[in-house]
Protein backbone atom coordinates (compact mmCIF):
# COMPACT_ATOMS: atom_id res chain seq x y z
CA UNK A 1 0.00 0.00 0.00
CA UNK A 2 1.32 3.47 -0.88
CA UNK A 3 1.81 6.04 1.90
CA UNK A 4 -0.95 8.23 0.40
CA UNK A 5 -3.44 5.33 0.59
CA UNK A 6 -2.18 4.50 4.10
CA UNK A 7 -2.81 8.09 5.27
CA UNK A 8 -6.35 7.98 3.85
CA UNK A 9 -6.98 4.65 5.59
CA UNK A 10 -5.60 6.04 8.86
CA UNK A 11 -7.90 9.12 8.70
CA UNK A 12 -10.92 6.83 8.24
CA UNK A 13 -9.92 4.48 11.07
CA UNK A 14 -9.14 7.45 13.35
CA UNK A 15 -12.67 8.89 12.85
CA UNK A 16 -14.19 5.49 13.70
CA UNK A 17 -11.92 5.26 16.74
CA UNK A 18 -13.12 8.65 18.03
CA UNK A 19 -16.76 7.56 17.60
CA UNK A 20 -16.08 4.33 19.49
CA UNK A 21 -14.43 6.18 22.40
CA UNK A 22 -17.36 8.67 22.47
CA UNK A 23 -19.71 5.77 23.36
CA UNK A 24 -18.14 5.83 26.85
CA UNK A 25 -16.36 9.18 27.21
CA UNK A 26 -18.58 12.26 27.03
CA UNK A 27 -16.87 15.41 25.71
CA UNK A 28 -13.13 15.81 26.50
CA UNK A 29 -12.52 15.84 22.74
CA UNK A 30 -9.24 17.79 22.90
CA UNK A 31 -7.90 15.51 25.66
CA UNK A 32 -8.73 12.31 23.74
CA UNK A 33 -7.13 13.81 20.61
CA UNK A 34 -3.91 14.63 22.46
CA UNK A 35 -3.69 11.16 24.05
CA UNK A 36 -4.18 9.53 20.64
CA UNK A 37 -1.65 11.88 19.00
CA UNK A 38 0.96 10.89 21.59
CA UNK A 39 0.21 7.16 21.09
CA UNK A 40 0.54 7.37 17.29
CA UNK A 41 3.64 9.56 17.64
CA UNK A 42 5.18 6.92 19.94
CA UNK A 43 5.29 9.22 23.01
CA UNK A 44 3.98 9.21 26.59
CA UNK A 45 1.51 11.60 28.22
CA UNK A 46 0.99 13.17 31.64
CA UNK A 47 -2.64 13.90 32.57
CA UNK A 48 -3.15 16.65 35.12
CA UNK A 49 -6.62 17.00 36.61
CA UNK A 50 -8.65 16.89 39.81
CA UNK A 51 -10.10 13.52 40.94
CA UNK A 52 -13.32 12.22 39.38
CA UNK A 53 -12.76 13.39 35.79
CA UNK A 54 -12.75 9.81 34.45
CA UNK A 55 -9.00 9.71 33.72
CA UNK A 56 -8.78 5.96 34.43
CA UNK A 57 -11.95 5.22 32.46
CA UNK A 58 -10.62 7.25 29.53
CA UNK A 59 -7.32 5.35 29.40
CA UNK A 60 -9.04 1.99 29.82
CA UNK A 61 -11.50 2.79 27.00
CA UNK A 62 -8.71 3.95 24.67
CA UNK A 63 -6.74 0.75 25.43
CA UNK A 64 -9.79 -1.39 24.60
CA UNK A 65 -10.55 0.41 21.30
CA UNK A 66 -6.89 0.09 20.27
CA UNK A 67 -6.92 -3.63 21.10
CA UNK A 68 -4.02 -3.26 23.54
CA UNK A 69 -3.13 -4.86 26.87
CA UNK A 70 -3.74 -2.39 29.73
CA UNK A 71 -2.45 -2.32 33.33
CA UNK A 72 -3.05 0.24 36.06
CA UNK A 73 -0.51 0.93 38.80
CA UNK A 74 -1.67 2.95 41.81
CA UNK A 75 1.35 4.89 43.03
CA UNK A 76 1.64 5.18 46.82
CA UNK A 77 4.44 6.33 49.18
CA UNK A 78 5.35 2.71 50.07
CA UNK A 79 5.49 1.40 46.48
CA UNK A 80 8.85 -0.22 45.65
CA UNK A 81 10.54 -0.46 42.20
CA UNK A 82 10.12 -4.26 42.30
CA UNK A 83 6.33 -3.76 42.67
CA UNK A 84 6.39 -2.18 39.20
CA UNK A 85 9.17 -4.04 37.39
CA UNK A 86 8.73 -7.52 38.88
CA UNK A 87 11.17 -9.60 40.89
CA UNK A 88 13.15 -12.83 40.87
CA UNK A 89 11.97 -15.66 43.11
CA UNK A 90 13.29 -19.14 43.85
CA UNK A 91 11.10 -21.80 42.24
CA UNK A 92 10.59 -25.36 43.56
CA UNK A 93 13.80 -26.51 41.80
CA UNK A 94 15.80 -23.77 43.57
CA UNK A 95 16.29 -21.84 40.31
CA UNK A 96 15.68 -18.14 40.03
CA UNK A 97 12.57 -17.30 38.07
CA UNK A 98 11.53 -13.81 37.00
CA UNK A 99 7.93 -12.84 37.77
CA UNK A 100 6.93 -9.94 35.53
CA UNK A 101 5.48 -6.84 37.14
CA UNK A 102 2.58 -4.71 35.86
CA UNK A 103 4.97 -2.65 33.68
CA UNK A 104 4.79 -5.50 31.12
CA UNK A 105 1.73 -4.28 29.18
CA UNK A 106 1.16 -2.08 26.13
CA UNK A 107 -0.54 0.78 27.97
CA UNK A 108 0.42 1.59 31.56
CA UNK A 109 -1.70 3.93 33.64
CA UNK A 110 0.62 5.31 36.34
CA UNK A 111 -2.03 6.70 38.68
CA UNK A 112 -0.97 9.66 40.87
CA UNK A 113 2.67 9.26 39.90
CA UNK A 114 3.75 12.09 42.22
CA UNK A 115 2.59 10.15 45.31
CA UNK A 116 5.61 7.81 45.18
CA UNK A 117 9.28 8.54 46.09
CA UNK A 118 11.87 9.34 43.36
CA UNK A 119 13.43 5.85 43.58
CA UNK A 120 10.17 4.26 42.41
CA UNK A 121 9.40 7.04 39.89
CA UNK A 122 12.83 6.36 38.36
CA UNK A 123 11.87 2.69 37.79
CA UNK A 124 9.68 3.98 34.95
CA UNK A 125 12.48 5.97 33.28
CA UNK A 126 14.24 3.12 31.50
CA UNK A 127 10.93 1.61 30.41
CA UNK A 128 9.75 4.95 28.97
CA UNK A 129 13.00 5.74 27.16
CA UNK A 130 14.40 2.35 26.12
CA UNK A 131 11.18 0.25 25.99
CA UNK A 132 13.06 -2.25 28.16
CA UNK A 133 13.78 -2.90 31.86
CA UNK A 134 16.81 -4.27 33.69
CA UNK A 135 16.18 -6.45 36.75
CA UNK A 136 19.00 -8.21 38.64
CA UNK A 137 21.36 -7.65 35.70
CA UNK A 138 18.97 -9.15 33.15
CA UNK A 139 17.59 -7.07 30.28
CA UNK A 140 13.93 -7.58 29.37
CA UNK A 141 12.35 -6.04 26.26
CA UNK A 142 8.82 -4.67 26.59
CA UNK A 143 6.24 -5.54 23.95
CA UNK A 144 5.47 -2.76 21.47
CA UNK A 145 3.64 -0.44 21.14
CA UNK A 146 4.48 0.80 24.62
CA UNK A 147 2.84 3.82 26.16
CA UNK A 148 2.87 5.31 29.70
CA UNK A 149 0.01 7.54 30.71
CA UNK A 150 0.62 9.08 34.12
CA UNK A 151 -1.89 11.09 36.13
CA UNK A 152 -1.18 13.85 38.59
CA UNK A 153 -3.54 15.60 40.95
CA UNK A 154 -2.88 19.40 40.90
CA UNK A 155 -4.37 19.86 44.39
CA UNK A 156 -3.34 18.23 47.70
CA UNK A 157 0.39 18.75 47.28
CA UNK A 158 1.15 17.50 50.81
CA UNK A 159 2.83 14.11 50.90
CA UNK A 160 3.77 14.25 47.23
CA UNK A 161 7.12 14.03 45.46
CA UNK A 162 7.19 16.40 42.46
CA UNK A 163 8.48 14.71 39.31
CA UNK A 164 12.11 15.63 38.51
CA UNK A 165 12.65 17.66 35.31
CA UNK A 166 14.45 14.72 33.64
CA UNK A 167 11.37 12.55 34.08
CA UNK A 168 8.91 15.29 33.08
CA UNK A 169 10.92 15.71 29.87
CA UNK A 170 10.22 12.04 28.97
CA UNK A 171 6.52 12.87 28.59
CA UNK A 172 5.62 14.10 25.13
CA UNK A 173 2.46 15.86 26.36
CA UNK A 174 1.29 17.38 29.64
CA UNK A 175 -2.49 17.44 29.21
CA UNK A 176 -4.75 19.50 31.47
CA UNK A 177 -8.21 18.07 32.12
CA UNK A 178 -10.94 20.51 33.00
CA UNK A 179 -14.43 20.03 34.46
CA UNK A 180 -17.09 19.06 31.91
CA UNK A 181 -19.62 21.66 30.74
CA UNK A 182 -23.13 21.63 32.30
CA UNK A 183 -24.61 19.73 29.31
CA UNK A 184 -21.77 17.19 29.31
CA UNK A 185 -22.15 16.58 33.04
CA UNK A 186 -25.91 16.00 32.60
CA UNK A 187 -25.06 13.44 29.89
CA UNK A 188 -22.45 11.76 32.13
CA UNK A 189 -24.92 11.43 35.02
CA UNK A 190 -27.63 10.03 32.71
CA UNK A 191 -25.23 7.49 31.20
CA UNK A 192 -23.63 6.28 34.44
CA UNK A 193 -26.59 5.96 36.82
CA UNK A 194 -28.46 3.23 34.95
CA UNK A 195 -27.72 -0.47 34.52
CA UNK A 196 -26.79 -0.02 30.84
CA UNK A 197 -23.13 -0.57 30.06
CA UNK A 198 -21.65 0.78 26.81
CA UNK A 199 -19.56 -1.81 24.97
CA UNK A 200 -16.61 -0.69 22.85
CA UNK A 201 -15.01 -2.68 20.05
CA UNK A 202 -11.31 -3.05 19.30
CA UNK A 203 -10.69 -1.29 15.97
CA UNK A 204 -6.89 -1.73 15.85
CA UNK A 205 -4.31 -4.29 16.89
CA UNK A 206 -0.73 -3.86 18.11
CA UNK A 207 0.89 -4.42 14.69
CA UNK A 208 -1.42 -1.89 12.96
CA UNK A 209 -0.50 0.75 15.54
CA UNK A 210 3.24 0.07 15.00
CA UNK A 211 2.68 0.35 11.22
CA UNK A 212 0.88 3.68 11.61
CA UNK A 213 3.64 4.96 13.95
CA UNK A 214 6.19 4.15 11.23
CA UNK A 215 3.98 5.79 8.59
CA UNK A 216 3.93 9.02 10.64
CA UNK A 217 7.74 8.99 10.88
CA UNK A 218 7.89 8.78 7.06
CA UNK A 219 5.73 11.90 6.61
CA UNK A 220 7.90 14.63 4.99
CA UNK A 221 8.31 18.00 6.73
CA UNK A 222 9.36 21.24 5.02
CA UNK A 223 12.57 22.84 6.34
CA UNK A 224 10.77 26.06 7.26
CA UNK A 225 8.40 24.11 9.57
CA UNK A 226 11.32 22.36 11.32
CA UNK A 227 13.13 25.71 11.68
CA UNK A 228 9.95 27.29 13.08
CA UNK A 229 9.66 24.53 15.74
CA UNK A 230 13.36 24.79 16.70
CA UNK A 231 13.18 28.60 16.90
CA UNK A 232 10.08 28.38 19.10
CA UNK A 233 11.88 26.07 21.53
CA UNK A 234 15.03 28.27 21.44
CA UNK A 235 12.87 31.26 22.45
CA UNK A 236 12.02 29.49 25.75
CA UNK A 237 15.66 29.59 26.93
CA UNK A 238 16.08 32.76 29.04
CA UNK A 239 19.91 32.92 28.81
CA UNK A 240 19.89 33.02 24.99
CA UNK A 241 19.80 36.10 22.74
CA UNK A 242 16.83 34.56 20.93
CA UNK A 243 14.70 34.42 24.12
CA UNK A 244 11.30 36.12 24.01
CA UNK A 245 10.78 39.13 26.33
CA UNK A 246 8.24 37.32 28.53
CA UNK A 247 10.68 34.39 28.82
CA UNK A 248 13.56 36.60 30.01
CA UNK A 249 11.26 38.09 32.62
CA UNK A 250 9.37 35.04 33.89
CA UNK A 251 11.29 31.83 33.07
CA UNK A 252 14.22 30.22 34.94
CA UNK A 253 14.80 27.29 32.59
CA UNK A 254 13.64 26.60 29.05
CA UNK A 255 12.92 23.49 27.00
CA UNK A 256 15.62 21.15 25.62
CA UNK A 257 16.05 19.53 22.18
CA UNK A 258 13.57 16.76 23.01
CA UNK A 259 10.85 19.44 22.87
CA UNK A 260 11.80 20.26 19.25
CA UNK A 261 11.72 16.57 18.30
CA UNK A 262 8.33 16.10 19.95
CA UNK A 263 6.91 19.24 18.32
CA UNK A 264 7.69 17.87 14.85
CA UNK A 265 6.52 14.30 15.58
CA UNK A 266 3.24 15.49 17.13
CA UNK A 267 2.73 18.03 14.29
CA UNK A 268 3.11 15.18 11.78
CA UNK A 269 0.43 13.14 13.58
CA UNK A 270 -1.82 16.21 13.94
CA UNK A 271 -1.49 16.82 10.18
CA UNK A 272 -2.24 13.19 9.28
CA UNK A 273 -5.39 12.90 11.43
CA UNK A 274 -6.64 16.02 9.65
CA UNK A 275 -6.04 14.41 6.25
CA UNK A 276 -2.89 16.38 5.35
CA UNK A 277 0.23 14.77 3.87
CA UNK A 278 2.71 17.16 5.47
CA UNK A 279 2.52 19.36 8.60
CA UNK A 280 2.58 23.16 8.45
CA UNK A 281 3.16 25.86 11.06
CA UNK A 282 -0.48 25.66 12.25
CA UNK A 283 0.06 21.99 13.16
CA UNK A 284 3.12 22.91 15.24
CA UNK A 285 1.12 25.63 17.03
CA UNK A 286 -1.78 23.23 17.66
CA UNK A 287 0.42 20.88 19.74
CA UNK A 288 2.89 23.42 21.19
CA UNK A 289 1.12 24.27 24.46
CA UNK A 290 0.87 20.67 25.70
CA UNK A 291 4.43 19.88 24.62
CA UNK A 292 6.09 22.94 26.18
CA UNK A 293 4.06 23.62 29.34
CA UNK A 294 5.89 21.06 31.51
CA UNK A 295 9.31 21.86 30.03
CA UNK A 296 9.53 25.52 31.06
CA UNK A 297 10.16 26.45 34.68
CA UNK A 298 8.66 29.71 35.90
CA UNK A 299 10.44 32.00 38.39
CA UNK A 300 8.99 33.53 41.55
CA UNK A 301 8.02 36.70 39.66
CA UNK A 302 5.73 34.72 37.32
CA UNK A 303 4.15 32.99 40.33
CA UNK A 304 3.65 36.31 42.14
CA UNK A 305 2.06 37.98 39.12
CA UNK A 306 -0.10 34.98 38.23
CA UNK A 307 1.47 34.48 34.79
CA UNK A 308 0.65 31.02 33.40
CA UNK A 309 2.80 28.77 31.20
CA UNK A 310 0.07 28.99 28.55
CA UNK A 311 0.37 32.80 28.34
CA UNK A 312 4.13 32.56 27.90
CA UNK A 313 3.86 29.83 25.22
CA UNK A 314 1.18 31.77 23.28
CA UNK A 315 3.55 34.76 23.17
CA UNK A 316 6.10 32.57 21.30
CA UNK A 317 3.75 32.12 18.33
Amino acid sequence: MSDVAAVEQFVKKYKNLKQEIAKVIVGQDAVVNQILISIFSGGHALLIGVPGLAKTLMVNTIAQTLGLDFKRIQFTPDLMPSDILGSEILDENRNFKFIKGPIFANIILADEINRTPPKTQAALLEAMQERAVTVAGHHYKLSLPYFVLATQNPIEQEGTYPLPEAQLDRFMFAIHLDYPSFQEEVQVVKATTTDLKAKVNALFNAQEIIDFQQLIRRIPVADNVIEYAVKMVAKTRPNRDTAADLVKKYIDWGAGPRASQNLILAAKTHAVINGKFSPDIEDVQAVATSILRHRIIKNYKAEAEGISEEQIIKSLF
